[in-house]
């Protein structure tokens, strides 16, 4: 399951270990085997890491606006 977060400046990624700065957007995901599943461990990403790992997509919007969403 997938949630997307907003860091209180006390979280740290779980894959390149830097603490998610204050009010920096964050994925809360429960992995099994490093794939997304119903159960398993919970892991949370920066959004760069979740981009690297394909749990994160940026998709353009109407006038050449682009913004990065968690959502399949």
């Amino acid at each position: 399951m997938r949630r997307g977060c907003i860091s209180s400046g006390e979280i740290q990624c779980d894959n390149c270990q830097r603490t998610i700065p204050y009010a920096e957007r964050y994925l809360v995901i429960t992995e099994k085997d490093g794939v997304e599943a119903e159960e398993g461990n919970v892991a949370r990403y920066c959004v760069e890491c979740a981009t690297d790992k394909g749990y994160a997509v940026s998709k353009k919007e109407e006038k050449d606006v682009r913004f990065v969403t968690f959502l399949p």
